[in-house]
């Protein structure tokens, strides 16, 4: 498997650092309002990452934190008359059912930087005592001179940075890049307990340290959006590898920005939509294949007009587990015959170029692509005469291959016909626990309902009256 490392700006082989287990840190949300799209896709994204690792056997601890005390989050806090914590706690439970509705798993860990107050002060505290950072009336700022690779993630020396950067006016730090990773409580804030007087963490070290707490001194893959690469991520590197004295992460993973009507999205342009508004309107599955329809290194465009195009791609998926759902009910032959043994061969050849465009960086344009070719293979060579057997393998590969990409993995049958389906197999199991007034009743039950049991060679059909 290879990787595109944005540290090197090459693809890499993936070498983890312990046997078949990946560590790996994925900045989230600050959590003081609902996610947008471009947030989306890069939780979308690495929730994919993540899934692919599993699917080829890897165990996945996937760290991602939640942003629960900074700037914005006071500033809508006092503008709606809460508390921080209050906006904290509302905005996680929106980003579950939102990340939840998009198919997102959960991740091992959710860790809340308000949690972890003590861990940072100490943080900070080493990075002081190592003289990497200093304090000036309850504020402490990393010296970014004392780091002598600042810089190394964007490519770009200090002074470089210095000139394109905006920087906070600050005359007591002693360089107009040095950053805060403690800022010292102003009126009305929030603030804890600390050697430096009442405060509370800056944005970078939250990171730094969770990463540090729950995965180690060294990580194998930190990722997040490409506009986090400097100057959070940048930061990240320079207070870790400052404490630690060892390589923060082997692999840095950048997802790239979605644009709306080939604008970047803002607000002002009217064109700033959230994963919820987009959610009420269309299936996640239509979502996920949109955000994956690109390779997570390049842009892609939102519009309706792709949207509605990909709708009408994932009906063409779907139709066809559809008819493979309905065909294993109708087809006669149980086993393979000879001649669909070889036919196996042919899709698993599509499970093979599937697995190397996925180990090729997460290729999941290419992948989704081979889905497409795939289904259009078994619509055409799997029918009414195939086996059990085939239409089953059928299914079952399709829906493989949609797992990592969190897709396709929804029955197309009703609601009645998956209850139809349950109360059959309860009513098998019955007849062979020799429990015949339990599947007497499930038969009566269902021909009350209008539902026909008939039991044949190929096993138990049913229909309505």
């Amino acid at each position: 498997m290879r990787i595109f490392n944005t540290m090197t700006r090459k693809k890499e082989e993936f070498i983890p650092l312990l046997n078949n287990e990946v560590r790996m840190y994925v900045c989230g949300p600050t959590v003081y309002n609902f996610f947008h799209i471009g947030n989306a896709r890069t939780f979308v994204v690495f929730d994919t990452v993540r899934r692919y690792f599993e699917y080829r056997g890897y165990k996945v601890k996937f760290i991602q934190n939640f942003t629960d005390i900074d700037d914005k989050m006071i500033k809508r806090a006092n503008e709606e008359n809460t508390t921080v914590k209050e906006l904290g706690d509302r905005f996680i439970k929106e980003y579950y059912k939102d990340a939840d509705n998009l198919n997102i798993e959960r991740a091992t860990v959710n860790p809340r930087a308000t949690e972890y107050m003590d861990e940072i002060i100490k943080f900070v505290e080493e990075l002081i005592n190592k003289g990497y950072a200093y304090e000036i009336n309850g504020d402490v700022y990393f010296n970014t001179k004392k780091f002598n690779n600042y810089g190394k993630l964007s490519g770009q020396n200090l002074e470089d940075l210095q000139a394109g950067a905006r920087i906070d006016i600050d005359e007591r730090k002693k360089d107009p890049m040095d950053f805060a990773i403690w800022k010292s409580q102003k009126p009305e804030e929030p603030a804890w307990k600390s050697p430096w007087g009442m405060g509370r963490p800056g944005w970078h070290i939250e990171c730094s340290c969770m990463a540090y707490k729950l995965l180690g001194e060294t990580i194998d893959i930190h990722a997040g959006g490409s506009d986090l690469a400097f100057p959070h991520h940048e930061n990240e590197i320079a207070q870790s590898e400052a404490m630690t004295g060892k390589t923060f992460a082997n692999y840095w993973m950048h997802s790239a920005f979605v644009n709306v009507n080939n604008q970047k999205m803002s607000k002002s342009l009217n064109n700033f939509f959230t994963a919820r508004e987009i959610l009420e309107k269309y299936e996640p599955d239509v979502i996920r294949l949109f955000m994956l329809s690109g390779h997570y290194r390049t842009q892609i465009n939102f519009s309706i007009d792709v949207l509605e195009s990909t709708k009408a791609a994932a009906e063409r998926l779907y139709n066809s587990i559809s008819n493979l759902e309905n065909l294993f009910d109708e087809v006669k032959l149980d086993q393979l015959s000879e001649k669909e043994k070889d036919y196996i061969k042919v899709l698993n050849s599509y499970k093979e170029k599937y697995i190397e465009k996925m180990d090729d960086d997460f290729n999941t344009a290419d992948a989704i692509s081979i889905i497409f070719d795939l289904v259009r293979d078994i619509n055409t060579n799997v029918g009414i005469h195939s086996s059990k057997e085939l239409v089953k393998y059928s299914l079952d590969l399709v829906r493989e291959l949609g797992d990592p990409l969190g897709i396709l993995q929804k029955s197309t049958k009703s609601n009645l016909e998956e209850e139809i389906e349950m109360l059959i197999e309860q009513r098998q199991q019955a007849r062979k626990n020799k429990d015949w007034s339990l599947s007497d009743k499930i038969r009566d039950d269902l021909k009350n309902r209008g539902i026909i049991l008939e039991d044949t060679p190929q096993g138990v059909r049913w229909k309505k009256i």
